[in-house]
């Protein structure tokens, strides 16, 4: 059984993960790549700089970010499936970097691969 959860890169790796994948395009500051254990990276299935620049991590635009990013995931077949093999193994954690617990990529990207 695989289960699909998300971490920010900050919280301490556990073996509980599984496999560890980076969803941001940019590495996280200050982190050594030991220090995130990340399995893999997946810079594409992030989203693109012009959506996360306009969305600024800000509540108001939540649902509007949420809509749009799905059509980039919509668009960007080849991303999801590596996700999905991955997931088809085992656990994975999608590792995200940023401060906001509430309104990230991350969870977006963790509900569309959980829609069948």
């Amino acid at each position: 059984m695989s289960t699909l959860q998300i971490k920010r890169v900050y919280e301490t790796p556990s073996p509980e993960d599984g496999m560890r994948i980076l969803v941001e395009r940019l590495w996280p500051r200050g982190l050594t790549r030991e220090k995130a254990a990340i399995d893999l990276w997946i810079k594409d299935i992030a989203p693109s700089a012009e959506l996360r620049k306009w969305f600024a991590h800000d509540p108001a635009k939540w649902e509007a970010f949420r809509k749009k990013y799905r059509n980039e995931l919509k668009h960007n077949p080849a991303a999801v499936e590596t996700l999905r093999q991955h997931l088809r193994r085992g656990t994975v954690t999608l590792v995200y970097a940023a401060h906001d617990q509430r309104y990230n990529g991350a969870l977006v990207l963790k509900n569309f691969l959980e829609l069948p």
